[in-house]
């Protein structure tokens, strides 16, 4: 498994109250991609940009993705854009391959709601048993970014308990884009509500 999906299952499982937002999801997922590709050497930091590495296939479909849509030429992407142009949509091709693996399964939900059919809930499988070792283990960089979309301890930005300077470049930059995000919708939510205000006279 991977960073991403090993995300995504301990968000779906220790989520309380209302799910993250699906673009914090995405921003969060793409923060993942990044780190596992680090890991794999297939790209390295320069300063804030992303350099690609050696090009070779990684054996996750969607890593391997990310991988082969990496800008080849300076100047290169920041992280922050990265996270943006790959973060688009990227929660939904996540749980689309999860349930093309079995990872997910479809609920049926009672006949009389109104909205929708079914709705995907866990498989109980090795993949979840993984992805929850690595979440009670505490794992630093996972909490992080669960932290980062609402999911167990808030904990610094720069995320301190991890040592390495490119890691914690990436979660700095998915943090920010967060921010960033919720401006952004809170933006939308004051000029709604003052387009609202003047249909009602106020």
């Amino acid at each position: 498994m991977t960073t991403p999906r090993d995300l995504l299952i301990v968000t779906m499982d220790m989520a309380s109250g209302s799910p993250p937002e699906r673009g914090d999801l995405s921003l969060a997922l793409a923060g993942a991609e990044a780190i596992d590709l680090l890991g794999a050497e297939a790209i390295r930091l320069d300063g804030d940009h992303i350099v690609p590495g050696n090009g070779q296939a990684i054996a996750d479909r969607l890593l391997d993705e990310a991988a082969s849509s990496l800008a080849r030429q300076a100047p290169y992407e920041s992280v922050g854009d990265w996270l943006w142009r790959r973060g688009r949509g990227l929660s939904a091709a996540y749980l689309a391959a999860l349930e093309a693996e079995g990872q997910l399964t479809r609920q049926r939900r009672h006949r009389w709601m109104l909205f929708g059919t079914s709705r995907m809930v866990l498989a109980d499988s090795p993949a979840r048993r993984l992805a929850a070792d690595r979440w009670t283990s505490d794992e630093p960089i996972l909490a992080a970014l669960a932290a980062a979309v609402g999911v167990g301890d808030e904990r610094a930005e720069d995320s301190p308990s991890v040592a390495d300077d490119a890691v914690a470049t990436v979660l700095a930059a998915v943090n920010d884009a967060l921010t960033e995000l919720a401006v952004e919708r809170q933006r939308r939510s004051i000029d709604g509500a003052a387009f609202d205000n003047i249909w009602r006279g106020e």
